[in-house]
């Protein structure tokens, strides 16, 4: 794992960014054929039925498990290994900072509280990286630690890893510590593209995102939530920004570890400790309190999204659909908050579960392809297939699941001959699994719908099917019902986000085969383009989201202003517009709200009023 960890990381960045850009397509898809939707689910109903719905509700509390047992998982570990408290404590301590301020906040508070959350997080990547290639090194300078590492003895690998600097005192074995050759790499360097595991991790590490992406209902209420042209612009921004995290942090921290030789397993690498450990060992206490910063901003932020992801699945598609048809919103209200304890409570046991049994951050990051690939492409044709059969999504979904499980099982035994976790963990033997559940599923799907099951789907019925609360419009503004907007946007954010798909997936990892082991040079180009990327989108996270509200910044400050004056003769309900009441449900749903960057001026003054807001 750590002899990779560079090529791993950087395959990350883009394996995993390429899902959240065609997500933006998804998102208009959705606002086109079904705007009054809460949830995935909901819509996989409204089109398909109940047996369908069943399906998929299996599949989407399975993505937002897995996805808050990795938070858990990764996060506990990295508290444990830099302040010492027990494992089992944090898993049950951190998910409170989620429940706390999500089952008061909501969605509106997640939504807010996010934007700090990122700012905090650049702010920390922008600090290591200035540590790494500007106050201690250089690209130069870990260039040839790097070179140096990959032309070390066995001998001098077992001197170094030792106790007291001798062979006899040696804790060294090439499977657990970086030293030596890379197996597997090109000329056994860490500088290079040219890498099986790292091949093999990033097709796994694109399967599994997609899952994690498309199956996630966190992301599906996002869409909802934003405006069409916020939507298409919001995810391929958020896409290019993101992809600088795992990017500059593989090519700083990650290359680091390496270069200084930091007695870092491969176990301990797994469960994510790199980050930390070079952090601590460059910066000392006041690296590790940076990174468990960054750690907790990382886990409320995303945490809160799953929280209230399943809090919306359970109260529309769970306790709506088959337990209170009639529930109203403070009904819907309260069994979500209730959700939110429970599920936070729960995550925090079954993590601390798949820590005893040996299961580590990297290990459910390979297998969750396996587990929820299967739901991808039946989901896709959701929004943008007509001709999808609703047999056949159900078919695809649960064949596909059976048929990557068995594969993977099958490959493990052929190759290791055994069932135990190292060997249901190789790369091999999940990518076997993660490819079969992808690709089954649509085959199968294709197949019945094409032959089987033919069907020629009218989405302009699909919106129809969804039930609002209480009949409740707000957030539906003329913006979500404009055809030429909302045609405006899906070909704005197809064209670009095909584009950029193919950029990061396939041109880039393929331009730098031909350099086959970097040269100095040619890295020291690769760290500034980190270094400028990293930069770069810490700079626009920051700034954009204020410049784009600045507006609204400012009649919020003038409204502060105008609290110690006396109120004037006419009374503020008579400014709202009747459709723009808040909805009932308003903390915790999915009901779509629009995001503080991109509310409307217009919003709280009818359309006729020449009247201007002011004190």
């Amino acid at each position: 794992m750590l002899t990779i960890f560079f090529v791993k990381n950087t395959r990350y960045a883009s394996g995993a960014t390429i899902q959240i850009l065609l997500f933006g397509v998804i998102a208009i898809s959705l606002k086109k054929v079904c705007p009054s939707a809460h949830t995935v689910c909901e819509i996989v109903n409204a089109r398909w039925g109940r047996t369908a719905h069943k399906t998929f509700l299996f599949f989407a509390f399975c993505a937002n498990i897995i996805v808050t047992s990795m938070l858990l998982l990764g996060g506990a570990a990295t508290v444990e290994a830099l302040t010492g408290m027990d494992y089992r404590l944090a898993s049950f301590l951190i998910p409170w900072g989620v429940i706390l301020y999500t089952s008061a906040g909501g969605l509106k508070a997640t939504f807010l509280a996010s934007y700090i959350h990122t700012v905090v997080i650049f702010l920390v990547l922008v600090i290591m990286i200035f540590v790494v290639y500007i106050k201690y090194f250089s690209s130069d300078l870990i260039y040839k630690f790097l070179d140096k590492t990959v032309n070390y003895s066995e001998e001098e690998c077992q001197a170094i890893y030792s106790a007291d600097g001798t062979v006899a005192t040696t804790f060294y074995d090439a499977d657990t510590y970086a030293c030596g050759p890379v197996p597997k790499n090109y000329d056994g360097s860490y500088l290079t593209m040219i890498s099986a595991d790292g091949l093999m991790f990033g097709v796994i590490n694109i399967i599994g995102n997609f899952g994690t992406v498309f199956v996630d209902q966190s992301y599906w209420q996002s869409a909802i939530a934003a405006r069409p042209s916020s939507a298409a612009k919001g995810y391929l921004l958020g896409g290019i920004v993101w992809f600088a995290i795992p990017f500059s942090l593989a090519t700083s921290l990650g290359l680091a570890s390496t270069a200084l030789m930091l007695p870092i397993t491969a176990s301990e690498a797994g469960s994510g400790l790199v980050p930390p450990a070079v952090a601590q060992h460059l910066l000392g206490n006041a690296g590790a309190v940076l990174i468990l910063i960054m750690l907790f901003m990382a886990i409320v932020s995303t945490g809160s999204a799953e929280s209230i992801a399943v809090s919306s699945l359970v109260a529309y598609d769970i306790y709506r659909e088959y337990i209170n048809p009639n529930a109203t919103g403070k009904q819907i209200l309260w069994v979500s908050r209730v959700v939110i304890v429970v599920f936070g409570l729960c995550m925090g046991a079954f993590s601390l579960a798949l820590y005893e049994i040996g299961l580590n951050l990297g290990w459910v990051y390979l297998f969750m392809g396996c587990v929820i690939g299967s739901a991808v492409a039946p989901l896709w044709f959701l929004l943008n297939w007509k001709g999808a059969s609703g047999k056949g999504a159900v078919i695809a979904a649960w064949s596909g699941l059976a048929l990557a499980l068995g594969t993977w099982i099958a490959a493990a035994l052929i190759q290791s001959g055994e069932l135990t976790v190292d060997a249901l963990g190789s790369n091999e033997v999940m990518l076997s699994g993660n490819l079969v559940a992808i690709f089954s599923s649509a085959i199968i799907h294709v197949v019945y719908s094409k032959t089987v099951d033919p069907t020629d789907y009218d989405f302009a019925e699909l919106d129809k099917n969804i039930t609002l609360v209480e009949q409740d419009l707000s957030g539906l503004g003329v913006e979500e019902h404009d055809p030429v907007e909302l045609d405006k946007s899906f070909k704005w954010i197809t064209r670009r986000g095909y584009l950029l798909t193919l950029v990061l997936a396939v041109i880039w990892p393929l331009s730098s085969v031909p350099a086959g082991v970097f040269s100095e040079y040619y890295f020291a180009f690769w760290v500034l383009i980190s270094v400028i990327w990293g930069f770069g989108a810490a700079t626009v996270i920051t700034v954009l989201p204020l410049t784009e509200s600045s507006e609204e910044i400012g009649a919020v400050l003038a409204g502060m202003g105008c609290g110690s004056k006396k109120e004037t003769e006419e009374p503020i309900e008579e400014k709202i517009a009747v459709a723009d009441v808040e909805k009932p449900v308003s903390i915790i749903e999915t009901e779509p709200v629009v995001a503080p960057p991109v509310i409307d001026d217009d919003k709280f003054v009818p359309e006729d009023s020449d009247e201007e807001v002011d004190c």
